[in-house]
């Protein structure tokens, strides 16, 4: 199976490994050239120039892109995938609001069946090909996809149909960024008190509050500064927009999601959009009203 990847970063270059690790014919694109040549130069696979070449070299057309307007790009412009020769399957892994999901099915030449899938999990995850992937399909319609699906993740849960991947995903979100807000604020609290902020982590992890973001991300919020960023301040308001509009088109109160993303957005605009998501502890000591 020839399969065309795009969006090399920090969760697509190791997904697009691992999908190479099982033995397909894989070419890549990124929107900056030079890191999809080192990549290629890497594990030896082929570059496409355009998302239109991409296409037109793979039967399955995968991407892991920031936001609706990259993937808008990606697919619908010019040089863009549905300008190609077809594949059978173009596979949306970002994160994307369920309209989005919804054009692109819309506006799919006949012939290509498009199908949302994103992910959970941190970069760790992606390396280790321990995904869950949110199938906006079938078992069945996506029966041809679904063995990349076991390269790159743990389990796959296929939602039934177009969009749902995408909603899911969202929803999933608002609980990792309402979570990742409690823990700032338990953290403030505790280090105002002066218990030591390792211990108090250790009580956290111990507690019924306890879920597997917290010690994955653990040495995040004790130093985001030391280590890699996996997800950003800005991404995560991102996502929190996308929500909080959904939660308004289905008429669902949102008040938690809300004020999650009122501190994002207050974060980002002094000057944490580019820093890891736990540097919301770090916002939330330092300079929360």
């Amino acid at each position: 199976m020839r399969i065309g990847f795009a969006g090399l970063g920090r969760m697509g270059a190791p997904m697009a490994r691992n999908i190479a690790s099982s033995g397909v014919d894989l070419t890549v694109w990124n929107r900056t050239a030079s890191k999809a040549q080192a990549f290629a130069d890497e594990i030896g696979c082929a570059v496409a120039d355009t998302p239109c070449d991409l296409a037109n070299n793979s039967d399955v057309v995968i991407s892991m892109l920031a936001d609706d307007a990259a993937s808008e790009a990606f697919h619908l412009g010019g040089q863009g995938v549905f300008a190609s020769q077809v594949p059978s399957e173009v596979v949306v892994m970002g994160t994307m609001s369920p309209d989005h999901i919804a054009a692109l099915v819309s506006a799919a030449p006949s012939g290509a069946t498009v199908i949302d899938a994103p992910v959970s999990g941190a970069t760790q995850a992606a390396r280790d090909a321990q995904l869950l992937i949110m199938a906006g399909c079938t078992a069945q319609s996506g029966a041809t996809v679904a063995s990349l699906f076991d390269a790159m993740g743990k389990q796959t849960v296929f939602l039934g149909r177009p969009a749902a991947g995408a909603i899911m995903k969202l929803a999933v979100n608002a609980l990792i960024h309402g979570l990742n807000q409690t823990v700032s604020e338990a953290l403030s609290l505790t280090d105002k008190a002066g218990i030591a902020p390792d211990l108090a982590f250790d009580v956290i992890e111990a507690s019924a509050a306890a879920a597997p973001m917290l010690s994955y991300r653990r040495p995040l919020y004790l130093d985001d500064g030391a280590h890699d960023v996996t997800f950003t301040v800005a991404l995560a308001r991102k996502d929190m927009e996308i929500t909080a509009a959904l939660a308004r088109d289905f008429g669902v109160a949102f008040p938690q999601g809300g004020e999650t993303l009122a501190r994002l957005r207050d974060a980002e605009a002094r000057g944490y959009g580019d820093r890891d998501m736990a540097a919301m502890r770090d916002y939330m000591r330092k300079e929360s009203p």
